[in-house]
C-alpha cells in the first residue's frame, strides 16, 4: 500500500506545547487495560512511544481510593495519566497530585461506558461545552505539565459536535486533543471516521491525535494520511499485540513493515505478560487479572474455544505454562 503520507518526511514525532516526543503514536488509555504491568510489555517493544494509564476517577483519587491505579516504573516514560469527572476542582486537586508523575494529564471526555456517563462524566461532558470548558480551565490553571483532552465526535449522529468541541478546547487551554472517530451512541461499533478526526486538525491549530480502528502499521500510515493528524493513539489493536506499536513506529519512521507475531511468539508474549502480573498481584490476583487478555492472546488458533475456555478457568502460573505448551503441540 502506498499513500501521500508515505512520500511525507519520515520520522514524524510529536510536540505537546513545549514538550517533543521521538514518537508520534501514543497507547491510548483503557480502563482496566492499560496498567502499569501492560505498559510495560508495550514498553518492551517501543522505547519512545509515547503510555497513557487507565482512566483515574477524580473523586476517587481525592479519597484515596484505587490507590493503585498510579502504579509506575520509570522505564514507562514518557507517561501521562488520564482523568475523570465532572467537578473542576475535584479535577484540578488530581491533576495537581499527578503532576509530579505525569508527562502530561489528559482530561476523559469521552468514555462512552454507561457507568460513566450516568455521573455525567466522560462522553456526556461533550453535551455541556460550559461544563468541560470550566474543567479544562480549571485543570490548566492548577498544573504546570501540558493538559490534553480526549473526546468523541459527540454524543449520536443527529449531535455531532467534534469540531465546535475541539475549538472550544482549544481556546480553554488544552495542549492538545485526541479524538476517537465514533460517537457515544456508537460505543465500539461501526468504522471509525477519520474523515472527521481531519476536520478537528483542519479547525485548530493545537497537535490533534486520532484513535479508532487502528489495527496494523498500514492502518495506522493510512489514517494519518486520511486526517493529516499530528499523531495517532493506539487502543484495542494492541490486545494480544502488544508489539503493534512498535511495528507502526518502524513502518513510520523507517518504512520497514514487520509481519505480526507468529502464535509461538503471542504465547512468549503472554507467557511475560502473565508472569509480570503475577510478580506485580501475586499469583492468585495475577492470573485471574490476565482472564481477560487470554482471549486475544490465542484468537485465531485451532481449538481457539476450547483454551479461551481452559485459560479463563486457569488458577496458577504453572497450569497457564502447560496450556500454552498443549497450543504449541496442537
Amino acid at each position: 500500500m502506498h499513500t501521500k503520507f508515505e512520500n511525507q518526511k519520515r520520522l514524524k514525532k510529536l510536540t505537546i506545547e513545549n514538550i517533543n516526543f521521538d514518537s508520534c503514536v501514543i497507547l491510548a488509555p483503557m480502563a482496566g487495560i492499560t496498567d502499569t504491568v501492560l505498559r510495560q510489555v508495550v514498553r518492551l517493544f517501543s522505547a519512545k512511544c509515547l503510555l497513557m494509564s487507565e482512566m483515574i476517577s477524580s473523586e476517587s483519587l481525592k479519597h484515596n481510593n484505587e490507590k493503585y491505579l498510579l502504579d509506575h516504573e520509570k522505564l514507562e516514560f514518557p507517561l501521562a495519566f488520564q482523568i475523570s469527572g465532572h467537578k473542576p476542582e475535584f479535577m484540578a486537586e488530581a491533576a495537581q497530585k499527578l503532576e509530579r508523575i505525569s508527562t502530561f494529564i489528559d482530561i476523559n471526555m469521552g468514555c462512552p461506558a454507561p457507568k460513566i456517563i450516568k455521573n455525567f462524566d466522560g462522553a456526556r461532558l461533550m453535551t455541556d461545552l460550559k461544563l468541560a470548558s470550566k474543567i479544562i480551565t480549571t485543570v490548566k490553571n492548577a498544573v504546570k505539565v501540558p493538559v490534553t483532552v480526549k473526546c468523541r465526535l459527540g454524543w449520536d449522529h443527529d449531535s455531532k459536535n467534534h469540531v465546535e468541541f475541539a475549538k472550544m478546547a482549544e481556546t480553554s487551554g488544552a495542549n492538545a486533543i485526541i479524538v476517537h472517530g465514533r460517537t457515544r451512541s456508537q460505543m465500539y461499533a461501526g468504522k471509525s471516521d477519520w474523515h472527521a478526526i481531519g476536520e478537528v486538525k483542519n479547525a485548530v491549530n493545537i497537535p490533534v491525535i486520532g484513535n479508532g480502528d487502528i489495527i496494523s502499521p498500514e492502518t495506522a500510515v493510512e489514517y494519518l494520511d486520511i486526517s493529516g493528524c499530528d499523531g495517532i493513539a493506539v487502543g484495542r489493536g494492541i490486545l494480544g499485540d502488544p508489539g503493534l506499536i512498535g511495528r507502526i513506529e518502524n513502518y513510520i519512521d523507517f518504512g520497514k513493515l514487520e509481519p505480526s507475531p507468529d502464535i509461538k511468539t503471542r504465547l512468549e508474549i503472554a507467557l511475560i505478560h502473565c508472569k509480570k502480573q503475577v510478580e506485580h498481584r501475586g499469583e492468585d490476583a495475577g492470573v485471574k487479572y490476565m482472564r481477560k487478555f487470554f482471549a486475544h492472546y490465542v484468537k485465531n488458533i485451532k481449538n481457539a474455544g476450547k483454551y479461551r475456555f481452559d485459560l479463563v478457568t486457569s488458577e496458577s502460573l504453572s497450569e497457564v505454562e502447560s496450556i500454552f505448551e498443549k497450543i504449541l503441540k496442537d
